[in-house]
């Protein structure tokens, strides 16, 4: 921790030495974003709140049987209402917004900008879960005018306390007739779909699913299962293999000794060739000892030796072969390890010669299967969308004829008064706007040109490094560092470098003060702007 944080100390003295270019970058940044924060024009937000209740006699009496609307429900049709573009037009030329409007695409502009800034919301007072409540609608506009921002809300209001009812019910007029057309084409679409789905079933009795199970899943099990029966074969074929080659990497038959004669196979016991080998190489090493290779009792024996050598082979060669006699004579068992591996190659020949046969089972019925699934997946097909479109039609016509009727009995309630309205509040506008929020902006960007001038400072540090100890020096050579000679500074040197600190903790501070003025005297500020440059 110690080490990191004497880093850091580093770096930042060597930053400090680009602390000028650093001041002016922060200065710069902080200017341009105070003027650019300045020129943001202020906004005014103008709100009323209206008070819906549905909760009257009338719909406590028609509840469950007519179309119940719920207050944020509500809230969607006034918003969609008062924000739709006819409605809207008529708003902004009310309220003067349209008077620089020329062309079409500027009014389209300015219809946009208006919609984006509305903001209609509620907040519903019902409870248990019931479907009509009370609840509240807050109207909010904000704009940088006051008096065209009040025009607004009031137009609002109007709109919408004077128009929700008759836009409710041309509404329902609209649905009722929207649905009553939908129900006579889906009613012709129902009819010729059952007359078509009976005259299919009287031409395909028997092929159709259920009269003979469904060919095409029986196909697909059948081709799965076979799938996966080939894979176990593949997996008992590598196992058979597998096994096949240990077998031949192991011997039939194995020792019955602890060891073996000088020269021979380690695997096979001392039998009686072996024993006479051994003694024979016992004399010859004897003899070699007394007399040279050229003696007739050496060559004699070497020629003995040759013999037994070549009479052990003949014997390792037949029992390898199988030949129990031989192996008896050389002295091996039958090897176990070889036994059981061979048992288990046995067991995966029995198991890969069941899985063929399975597979050739399935094969067969899957050439069985395909000769059915020739002709029936056409009339299986044909069958269930025959079925599909049939239920789909009789689905949509029940929903849209019970909703027809509900329709119906909804518009004569809202016709007797269902929902009640009140303005709670009328439309109101501050004397101070309400954004942007000046004194915040003004502070992010004193912190982000602080933050600009370090990082400038830092980045010159690094395209311009210095040793500042003899720390630094020995980390990057790798070499000792002696030591180090000390710099004595003359008194204007120190004086000229007190001046220089004085005059950067200065421009900081008047930075930091610059900013607090501007948090302070900002309404002022962007309006004198605002009116010098107009």
């Amino acid at each position: 921790m110690q080490t990191l944080l004497r880093e850091i100390i580093e770096h930042i003295r060597s930053a400090w030495r680009f602390r000028a270019i650093a001041l002016w970058t922060a200065w710069g940044i902080a200017l341009v974003g105070w003027a650019l924060i300045m020129w943001i024009p202020d906004s005014y937000q103008a709100s009323s709140r209206i008070f819906v209740d549905a909760r009257t006699t009338l719909t406590e009496v028609t509840r469950g049987i007519t179309v119940e609307t719920s207050v944020d429900t509500q809230i969607n049709k006034v918003r969609q209402s008062l924000i739709g573009g006819p409605l809207l037009e008529r708003i902004a030329v009310d309220s003067g917004l349209m008077a620089k409007a020329k062309t079409p695409r500027d009014r389209q502009e300015v219809l946009d900008s208006l919609r984006s800034r509305i903001d209609i919301s509620g907040s519903s007072t019902q409870g248990g879960g019931t479907a009509v409540g009370a609840g509240t609608f807050m109207i909010i506009y904000r704009h940088p005018n006051r008096e065209t921002a009040l025009r607004v809300v009031e137009n609002l209001v109007d709109s919408f306390v004077t128009g929700a009812q008759g836009g409710k019910r041309a509404g329902t007029e609209q649905a009722q007739q929207f649905l009553r057309t939908q129900l006579a084409d889906l009613e012709a679409r129902l009819s010729a779909s059952e007359s078509r789905l009976a005259d299919f079933k009287k031409r395909n009795v028997g092929l159709m699913p259920g009269a003979q199970g469904d060919y095409f899943s029986r196909l697909q099990n059948e081709m799965f299962e076979l799938q996966r029966v080939q894979a176990n074969l593949n997996v008992a074929m590598r196992k058979r293999d597998e096994l096949s080659r240990l077998l031949s990497g192991q011997d039939q038959f194995i020792s019955t000794g602890t060891s073996a004669a000088p020269g021979t196979n380690p695997t096979f016991a001392m039998s009686d060739t072996t024993l006479r080998i051994r003694e024979t190489n016992a004399k010859l090493d004897d003899l070699l000892l007394r007399f040279t290779d050229k003696h007739p009792d050496v060559l004699s024996t070497r020629a003995t030796l040759a013999e037994l050598e070549a009479r052990q082979q003949q014997e390792v060669d037949a029992a390898r072969r199988g030949d129990s006699s031989a192996a008896g004579r050389a002295g091996m068992n039958v090897n176990p390890v070889f036994q059981s591996t061979q048992v288990q190659r046995n067991q995966a020949d029995v198991e890969v010669g069941a899985l063929q046969a399975d597979i050739a089972d399935r094969q067969r019925r899957i050439a069985e299967l395909k000769a059915l699934v020739d002709t029936a997946p056409e009339v299986e097909a044909e069958y269930a969308h025959l079925n599909r479109d049939y239920d789909v039609t009789r689905t949509q016509y029940q929903q849209l004829l019970e909703r027809l009727e509900r329709t119906k009995l909804s518009e004569h309630a809202e016709e007797t008064g269902a929902v009640h309205f009140e303005v709670l509040e009328p439309p109101f506008v501050g004397l101070n706007p309400v954004g942007p929020r000046r004194p915040i902006l003004i502070t992010m960007a004193l912190i982000a040109a602080l933050g600009a001038g370090g990082a400038i400072a830092y980045l010159l540090h690094l395209l311009k490094p210095v040793f500042s100890n003899q720390r630094q020096l020995g980390a990057l050579t790798g070499l000792p560092v002696l030591g180090a000679v000390s710099m004595s500074w003359l008194d204007k040197f120190r004086m000229g470098e007190r001046r220089a600190l004085i005059t950067s903790g200065a421009a900081i501070f008047a930075l930091i003060a610059s900013a607090a003025v501007l948090a302070m005297l900002h309404g002022r500020i962007a309006q004198s702007l605002r009116s010098v440059l107009a």
